[in-house]
C-alpha cells in the first residue's frame, strides 16, 4: 500500500462511524509488528521519538530533521497509515509550515500541531503554558498552507484542559475548527462529562491522548465522535525493559541459550520480511 492509499485509508477511518486505537510504534520493526497483529494505523509520538533517537526525556530537544528522518524510516518499512505528534511544529508558524512539508514528504498520514509553549520558557519551571489562541490559529493556517496532498490529515491539538480548563479548551478547539483543521486533538480528558461537553461543542472528529481510565470504551468514544484514541506508549517502555533484563541476565552470567523472552527465528524472519529478501535475491542475483 503506497502513501496515497494509506492517507485515503485513514481518511475513511476518520469519516467512518468507529473509533480506533492506533498502535504506538518507534521504529521499522515495531511498525511491522503492529501491522502483523492487525492494527488499523500506527502512532509515532514526540516523546517516544526523543527517547528513541536521543535517549532524552520529552523536553523538545529533538529537531525536526531528526523526527522526520525517523518517521520516514517507519513509514517506508510498513504499510499502515502513520500518525505523528509534531509537537509545536518546531517553532513559530513559519516553522510549522516547514514541518508539514517535511513530514508529508516523509510519508505520514496525519500530524498534530499543539498550542503549548515549547520548549519550556525561561522561568516557567514545570508549569506548562499556552500560546494565545490567535497564534494557534496562525499555526493552523500555516500548516494547511504547507500541505500539498489534501488527504494528509492536520489536527489542531491543545492541552488546555490540563492547564486552563474546559471553557478555554472549547474556545481553542472551535477556533481551530473554524480555520479549517481536519481533526481536533485533546490531551488530558479525564472524565466522560468533559468529553461530552467537548463533543457537543465542536463538529470535527476528535483525537484523544492521555485520557482517563473511564474514557476507554470504544462504543462510548465512537458515539462522541472520537475517531482516534491513544493508549499511551507502553510498547517502547516494554522494549526498554526487555533489553535491560536481557543485558542484566547476560552480565550476571546467564548463558545465551538460557535466556527467556527472546524472539524466535521465525518471529525475526517475519519482522525483517526475510521471505521478501529471499525472493528478491533469487530474482535479481541469479
Amino acid at each position: 500500500m503506497n502513501v496515497a492509499e494509506r492517507r485515503e485509508r485513514l481518511r475513511a477511518i476518520v469519516a467512518g462511524p468507529r473509533c480506533i486505537y492506533p498502535g504506538s510504534v518507534f521504529d521499522p520493526i515495531s511498525a511491522r509488528i503492529a501491522e502483523d497483529i492487525g492494527f488499523e494505523a500506527t502512532m509515532f509520538a514526540g516523546s517516544v521519538a526523543s527517547m528513541t533517537v536521543l535517549g532524552a526525556p520529552d523536553i523538545v530537544v529533538l529537531t525536526l530533521t531528526e523526527f522526520a528522518d525517523q518517521a520516514r524510516r517507519i513509514s517506508r518499512a510498513g504499510r499502515l497509515p502513520l500518525l505523528v505528534d509534531a509537537d509545536h511544529g518546531y517553532g513559530n508558524a513559519l516553522n510549522v509550515k516547514r514541518t508539514v512539508e517535511e513530514l508529508e514528504t516523509a510519508g505520514v498520514a496525519a500530524l498534530t500541531i499543539e498550542d503549548t509553549v515549547l520548549p519550556t520558557a525561561f522561568g516557567a519551571g514545570d508549569a506548562q503554558q499556552l500560546i494565545p489562541i490567535a497564534e494557534g490559529v496562525g499555526k493552523m493556517r500555516a500548516a494547511l498552507a504547507g500541505r500539498q496532498d489534501p488527504n494528509l490529515i492536520i489536527a489542531g491539538r491543545t492541552s488546555a484542559l490540563l492547564i486552563s480548563g474546559l471553557e478555554d479548551t472549547i474556545a481553542r478547539l472551535q477556533a481551530y475548527e473554524a480555520v479549517g483543521a481536519d481533526m481536533l486533538f485533546v490531551a488530558g480528558v479525564r472524565t466522560r462529562a468533559q468529553l461530552d461537553a467537548i463533543s457537543a461543542a465542536v463538529k470535527l472528529p476528535l483525537f484523544l491522548g492521555s485520557a482517563g481510565g473511564e474514557i476507554y470504551d470504544l462504543d462510548y468514544l465512537s458515539a462522541r465522535n472520537v475517531r482516534v484514541c491513544l493508549q499511551g506508549h507502553a510498547p517502547f517502555m516494554a522494549a526498554v525493559e526487555a533489553v535491560r533484563a536481557t543485558l542484566a541476565a547476560l552480565r550476571g552470567g546467564t548463558p545465551p541459550e538460557q535466556l527467556t523472552g527472546v524472539a524466535s527465528a521465525d518471529v525475526m524472519n517475519t519482522v525483517t520480511r526475510r521471505s521478501d529478501y529471499t525472493k528478491w535475491t533469487k530474482e535479481f542475483l541469479t
